[in-house]
């Protein structure tokens, strides 16, 4: 096949997260198998207009706050210079409304939806844009062949009028050729952490105040927050009010094997978000042997199995938070068996099956067009 995908970001974008990873590790798996992969997204200081990743060939054009708006001119470009089999278009932000102009098989990719959250996230003004361009890409979505990356996706997706038998499941994975453990050092200081993007909807306002709580009984303990993003200044702020910023450290972005030296160093990792499609993170350290702590929200009550593999507690409940916490580092027998399940758990997690599955999704699509255009 000839597939064109299109997307806000790609894998090298230094504001990607867990939908660039998704998209990434399934296509580049699919182009590997024969089939030609062009990604059409947005530019970035310092990126080059057009590249080849991992089979991938990457077209940039546009800034990230208007990338939307060059997408149906630019696909009208490129469907003339090639023909294409089936398009996808991986929604994460604003919708491109992909079936009013797509004319080939459309698949779209779901990885969660917004709804209040974005009201977390960003000014009134802004929220209401989001939020409207929401309701209305699900209108406009609702008849498409959709993949999504959770049950809680499809489950909402569902009470929001899409098709049950539309809607397939192309679950995040991990790679655990690079995730993996690694020999721990001897360490007496207890020692949390964050994985993700730094924004404002993660809530790790909720975690910096659940530390200082932990503090309180682990003096010594320590607190990583690997990742950036444009909530991170405000974050390091609080951490000096808190009184928190020596025992506080904020990486900035680093590369993919450092992340795993610093996932490997954790006792316990958190994820306080208010919404996710998924939690890949939280399968990315479980794949360390390291536990997790979530919110029990939407995509994280998937990634989590709660007393197993970690714990999920109740959304802005900071007490509880701490609590969980506390209950993980307190306890040596707990914390070793929730990592050996958590590692079990990862394991389960398999990109080549989540190819795989892709690949019949697109298949579904382009049948499912040509039955309509025969009848």
């Amino acid at each position: 096949m000839n597939i064109l995908v299109l997307n806000w970001q790609d894998i090298r974008n230094p504001l990607g997260g867990g939908a660039e990873v998704h998209l990434h590790e399934i296509f580049k798996r699919i182009a590997s198998r024969g089939h030609s992969v062009t990604l059409f997204c947005s530019a970035f200081p310092g990126c080059l207009q057009e590249e080849m990743i991992d089979g991938i060939t990457v077209i940039r054009r546009g800034s990230r706050n208007l990338f939307n708006f060059y997408v149906p001119s630019w696909y009208s470009k490129l469907v003339r210079e090639s023909r294409y089999d089936v398009v996808v278009d991986d929604l994460n932000k604003i919708p491109f409304y992909s079936p009013l102009f797509v004319r080939e098989p459309l698949v779209g990719i779901i990885h969660h939806l917004f709804g209040k959250s974005i009201f977390l996230e960003t000014n009134l003004p802004s929220a209401l844009y989001v939020a409207a361009t929401e309701r209305l890409g699900l209108r406009i979505y609702r008849d498409s062949i959709i993949a999504a990356v959770s049950e809680s996706t499809r489950d909402e997706l569902i009470t929001k009028g899409f098709q049950e038998h539309r809607i397939h499941l192309v679950p995040n994975c991990v790679d655990h050729r690079l995730y993996h453990p690694s020999q721990r050092d001897a360490n007496p200081h207890p020692r949390l952490g964050y994985l993700g993007r730094i924004k404002k909807y993660k809530s790790i306002d909720h975690l910096l105040q659940a530390f200082k709580i932990v503090l309180m009984e682990k003096p010594n303990a320590t607190l990583t927050i690997v990742g950036d993003g444009d909530a991170r200044p405000e974050l390091e702020n609080l951490a000096q009010q808190l009184g928190i910023h020596q025992q506080t450290v904020f990486t900035g972005f680093v590369s993919e094997s450092r992340k795993v030296e610093l996932l490997n160093l954790m006792d316990v990792a958190a994820n306080p978000s208010s919404k996710e499609g998924w939690g890949l993170t939280v399968i990315e350290a479980n794949a360390c042997q390291v536990p997790v702590v979530a919110s029990d929200v939407p995509g994280l009550r998937d990634s989590v199995q709660d007393g197993k593999t970690g714990f999920l507690y109740e959304y802005g409940n900071i007490e509880q938070l701490a609590e969980k916490l506390l209950l993980v580092l307190r306890d040596d027998r707990l914390r070793e068996r929730l990592s050996e399940e958590a590692y079990q758990w990862s394991l389960s997690f398999d990109w080549e099956v989540s190819a795989d599955k892709m690949l019949g999704v697109l298949e579904t699509a382009i049948h499912l067009k040509q039955a309509l255009r025969e009848a």
